[in-house]
């Protein structure tokens, strides 16, 4: 008996030793461990980048990974360089740590995830990034480019499709978590607490303030916050003045994607390469990273035309409707809602001169397509029915035939010396130009002009015809004496003669001054 109390106290014993003092020991090391461990795990954040190119893609990243603080020196994390990128297939990843304005702490590391192209076939690869644990911290976004504005809605309608059919094939929790966070976005809008809403006049004394949502407000949210960034703005000003775009077209533009992404609770922000921008705000905003050293703000921008900033829950109606009036939004807004009904299909590599054959868009007979209705306003500056009708002969190609550059030379020189030939013939079957006299030449002419003319001499008034005459008279008397003179040298009466006319002409001299003239 003594060895059974003693086989069951010993067993009591070894039974309760480890509850007793090693047990809380383990319990107590394995929640410090965890707690080390949680400390130390960083917050998970997703982007989702959809559209654009390799390129465009990898200046996205570039900016959001920018130092912005212009401290003028890197931290230790960012010496290895940043992390590759792959996106040159189907699905491309890459991951970045957003540091505190410090460098010091890391705040969140975003993994990037990348598709280019709104493929039904690439829906498989996004199923599994959206799962109820991902959804929250997941952020997507939808990269347009300046350099063919008149495909945005093309494109923003293909990447909605694409989404709405991989949100559909989810599983029923991670609907549920969709639909929470978009609830708690919608709500970020509507809910004010009661210090903000006295201070706009709202206050109520039943606490936290309601505000309705507007038309065209949230009619169709995707399970996840959507941004839209429209990149390379700098060429707009190569659209104003290479292709003749006026203010209505940029404006007409800013009306439509504002009109279409209220829809969806998104936020639009335009960006320019190597120009600071509030790309970073905005994108830590959306994705709940803050900074505990620096507080970022975040400011709309509907002025600046390559500044844009239109951030989420901001936007209405009433403040689209102001840019210029004439824009329907009513009808853009529905037809909008029976577009992305449908699947999504391939965007068309057209070439340049290609006219949309109004058979592949069943609503653009009668006008309705949002699509339809956005390209017959903003029309691709390229575009050229005649180019079109050959490339499409061309099999899509336009080709030029070229000859070396020795042929191009010789026959040029053939076409010179022809040139040259056929001037020197000209030249010499042309007669020589003969000066023609000038009509001022003519005493005549020029007299029945300008008529007599007279002119003041010590209060006199002179004929200058008169005085010409006379002169004249008197210049042609010398030459005749001297011509006698000289032919008859000899003969002295013929030398008295001469000196009798000379001296007869001395005589003769006083009568002939303007003070005895008939005139005076």
């Amino acid at each position: 008996m003594s060895t059974s109390r003693f086989g069951s106290g010993t067993g009591s014993g070894s039974n309760s030793r480890p509850s007793s003092k090693d047990g809380p020991k383990k319990n107590m090391w394995s929640s410090m461990l965890d707690s080390v461990a949680n400390g130390k795990r960083l917050p998970e954040k997703n982007l989702l980048i959809l559209g654009g190119t390799p390129e465009s893609q990898r200046e996205f990243l570039n900016t959001f990974s920018a130092d912005t603080t212009g401290s003028g020196f890197k931290n230790d994390k960012r010496k290895g360089g940043a992390p590759p990128v792959a996106n040159q297939f189907a699905l491309g990843y890459t991951y970045l740590d957003v540091l505190d304005a410090d460098h010091e702490d890391t705040l969140a590391r975003v993994s990037a995830y990348l598709l280019s192209e709104p493929s039904l076939s690439f829906a498989p690869l996004l199923k599994p990034l959206l799962t109820p644990q991902s959804v929250p911290e997941t952020l997507v976004v939808i990269l347009l480019d300046w350099s063919d504005p008149w495909t945005w809605v093309r494109r923003l309608r293909e990447w909605v499709r694409l989404l709405r059919h991989v949100l559909v094939s989810l599983d029923d929790p991670t609907k549920i978590v969709m639909e929470e966070t978009m609830t708690e976005w919608r709500d970020r809008k509507r809910g004010m607490d009661s210090g903000a809403a006295g201070a706009q006049g709202l206050a109520s004394s039943g606490g936290p303030v309601s505000i309705p949502l507007g038309p065209g407000e949230w009619d169709e949210g995707l399970g996840v916050p959507l941004c839209v960034v429209c990149q390379g703005a700098d060429k707009i000003e190569k659209m104003e003045k290479e292709h003749g775009w006026r203010e209505e077209e940029f404006d007409f533009i800013l009306q439509f994607l504002r009109t279409l992404l209220l829809k969806h609770g998104a936020s639009l922000i335009y960006t320019t390469p190597f120009l600071a921008n509030s790309l970073q705000s905005l994108l830590h905003s959306s994705l709940g990273i803050h900074s505990l050293l620096k507080r970022q703000s975040l400011k709309h921008n509907v002025i600046d035309r390559d500044k844009i900033l239109v951030p989420a829950n901001w936007d209405s109606w009433g403040k689209i409707r102001i840019i210029r009036e004439g824009f329907d939004m009513e009808g853009i807004s529905t037809a909008w809602s029976i577009e992305i009904q449908d699947p999504p299909e391939p965007l068309p590599k057209r070439p340049v001169g290609y006219q949309q054959d109004e058979q592949q868009d069943p609503s653009a007979d009668d006008g309705t397509s949002a699509v339809t209705i956005f390209e017959q306003t903003i029309k691709d500056p390229k575009r050229d029915t005649s180019l079109a009708v050959a490339s499409q002969q061309n099999k899509d190609k336009i080709e030029v035939e070229t000859t070396g550059l020795q042929s191009f030379l010789e026959k040029q020189l053939e076409v010179l010396e022809q040139l040259k030939t056929e001037d020197e013939q000209d030249r010499s079957t042309r007669p020589a130009p003969q000066l023609e006299m000038s009509p001022m030449d003519d005493s005549g002419r020029v007299n029945e002009h300008i008529g007599p003319v007279q002119f003041n001499m010590g209060g006199i008034q002179v004929d200058a015809d008169d005085m010409l005459r006379k002169l004249k008279e008197r210049e042609a008397t010398r030459t005749s004496q001297r011509k006698e003179t000289i032919s008859s040298p000899g003969d002295e009466k013929a030398h008295n003669q001469a000196l009798k006319n000379f001296f007869a002409g001395l005589v003769k001299k006083p009568s002939t001054s303007p003070r005895e003239s008939p005139s005076t």
